[in-house]
């Protein structure tokens, strides 16, 4: 408490602009194995502001391989011959979705609160679920014979939300039938290495992007250079995500960004449908993963798998149906929404409107509030002002059913230590009255009160000797507080795809710290043939902050 203490004493200043703090928080290095050129982008920058305002897609990776419910595509990586002629030659003999509906998706995907969806056009196996000339190998050839993509981006559209399309450069049938080992990420089976692949590819990429109407969004999965190039020039309007921006993958970033990004998650452990071994994540960790993208300033891109015969998996639409209650009641605190000076004050994260016209705290506390109980909140980055006003989404704040006595509006009171909100859950959403999602308090009229520190990740250093790294950082700003504990976090990254990340981050000791400047520490004892990535950090009583991600490389001199 003492800490606490001193920074609030330092720190509590009235009237600061959050903007610029903003802008300095967002700066770090990209994503680890991030390798696109952001900034030769030709997003347009009012597209790129709507794709921000959106904040919320489906995406949907289904192919023919989901008959055997195995990893999508993957499973062609390492087969044996018989495997893969089987794969190639006989799964398209038995895909026959009779409950396709796609129509039934877009209606449960709107009442979730998706503004967008990425339907899986081509994935890495090369099977096309669209009527393409290019290779037979397509879902026309199939008993359903019908244009998948078509119907799915159609449906979509007439719900309100926006058509997007995932392709994959990388391609296992063209690689196959030109007589090239299946692998991927390496250079011999990139287009950049086969001017076959790259025309084959741009031929499916056109008639994508020329068959089918405004596309709005694509994801490109593989290396896009030149495709992205394409994408521009037919549809000057279309949002290019992984190519163009960052796209982590089953992992969200530990900084903000003021730039646009977007994560891809899945709703359990599998892209594709898979009957056993998926374990699905519960409604309320999928609207944790919401709100704490959208408090980085990014977007989710939530993954499901429908079932090979059509249908979406009960358990997933469960999920979707829990989504789509909080999304109806607190929506608004999703949409248009950019970072606030500070992500979250421990279980409380927020989002801002881009207007700045209010603030939104999202209340995620390990214990959920109980219907009728009387709850207080400190925040301590936020003061109010003379026109502030504070309320409950979804609440009008005057009735607690079955309690005429009650009057559930919610106050609020400044003080030294921060702003005081006094609150209550009032609305009965489930019978049993333990719904446990987040609660939304917005606020109106309010300003920081606060400049938080700001961290970056510097370089590192392999020592052959010892065998150990030197890890280095920057304490950029202090942020008024008299002292902080910076340091490290490592994670492996074995295994991983480039854009993917799933371990947890292991966290170093601290040091203490009284003045902005760098610091450095020893990371010992990693297996040397092992590979990771590191991250500089920097913590005070409200949360942790912290700079880029960098990969680890064990070379005599590591940049």
């Amino acid at each position: 408490m003492t800490l606490l203490r001193c920074w609030l004493r330092g720190v509590l200043v009235a009237g600061l602009c959050g903007a610029a703090a903003l802008r300095a928080g967002a700066q770090g290095k990209p994503i680890a194995g991030e390798n696109t050129d952001y900034t030769s982008s030709l997003n347009r920058a009012d597209r790129v502001e709507w794709f921000r305002d959106q904040g919320f897609g489906l995406f949907l990776h289904w192919s023919v391989d989901s008959q055997l419910g195995v990893t999508i595509s993957h499973s062609l990586v390492g087969a044996s011959p018989e495997y893969t002629e089987r794969f190639f030659n006989e799964l398209p003999k038995t895909f026959d979705p009779v409950r396709f509906d796609p129509a039934e998706w877009a209606r449960l995907a709107r009442l979730a609160g998706m503004r967008y969806v990425v339907f899986t056009t081509k994935h890495h196996s090369g099977f096309g679920m669209y009527a393409t000339e290019t290779t037979p190998f397509n879902v026309m050839n199939t008993p359903f014979h019908r244009d998948v993509t078509a119907e799915v981006l159609k449906a979509f559209k007439e719900q309100g939300i926006a058509p997007g399309v995932y392709f994959s450069p990388d391609d296992f049938y063209w690689l196959h039938k030109n007589g090239k080992l299946i692998t991927r990420g390496v250079p011999e089976v990139q287009p950049s290495h086969n001017p076959g692949l790259l025309e084959y590819d741009s031929a499916q990429l056109r008639e994508l992007l020329t068959h089918y109407g405004p596309v709005d969004v694509i994801f490109f999965d593989g290396e896009a250079t030149s495709l992205r190039q394409l994408a521009w020039r037919l549809q000057p309007n279309i949002v290019v995500t992984r190519g163009a921006m960052r796209t982590p993958e089953q992992t969200i970033p530990g900084q903000a960004f003021d730039e646009p990004w977007e994560s891809c998650i899945t709703m359990g452990d599998a892209w594709q449908y898979q009957p056993q071994n998926d374990h699905l994540k519960s409604g309320r960790e999928l609207i944790r993963l919401l709100v704490q993208t959208r408090a980085k300033g990014g977007n989710l891109l939530l993954n499901i798998g429908p079932k090979p015969n059509g249908e979406l998996p009960a358990e997933q639409e469960e999920r979707l149906r829990e989504l789509a209650l909080w999304m109806f009641v607190n929506s608004e605190a999703i949409y248009a929404v950019r970072p606030w000076i500070i992500t979250n004050e421990g279980e409380v994260w927020f989002t801002k409107k881009k207007d700045g016209s209010a603030l939104y705290a999202v209340v995620d506390p390990a214990t959920p509030w109980k219907l009728g109980e009387w709850q207080e909140l400190v925040l301590h980055s936020v003061k109010a002002t003379e026109k502030t006003e504070v309320s409950v989404l979804g609440a009008n704040g005057e009735v607690l059913e079955y309690a005429p006595k009650v009057v559930p509006k919610t106050t609020f009171r400044m003080e030294s230590d921060g702003l005081h909100i006094r609150t209550m859950r009032s609305q009965r959403l489930q019978d049993n009255r333990q719904w446990p999602n987040p609660v939304v308090v917005k606020m109106t009229h309010v300003e920081p009160a606060l400049v938080p520190p700001r961290v970056q990740t510097g370089s590192y250093r392999w020592d052959e000797s010892s065998g150990n790294y030197r890890l280095e950082g920057e304490l950029v700003e202090m942020g008024g507080a008299k002292l902080l504990e910076v340091g490290f976090e490592y994670r492996p990254i074995d295994g991983e795809d480039i854009h993917a990340r799933s371990a947890t981050w292991v966290t170093m000791p601290t040091q203490t710290v009284t003045k902005p400047g760098t610091f450095s520490a020893t990371l010992e004892g990693l297996p040397r043939e092992k590979h990771y990535e590191f991250r500089a950090v920097v913590r005070h009583p409200l949360l942790a902050l912290y700079g880029g991600d960098v990969t680890l490389r064990k070379t005599a001199n590591s940049q």
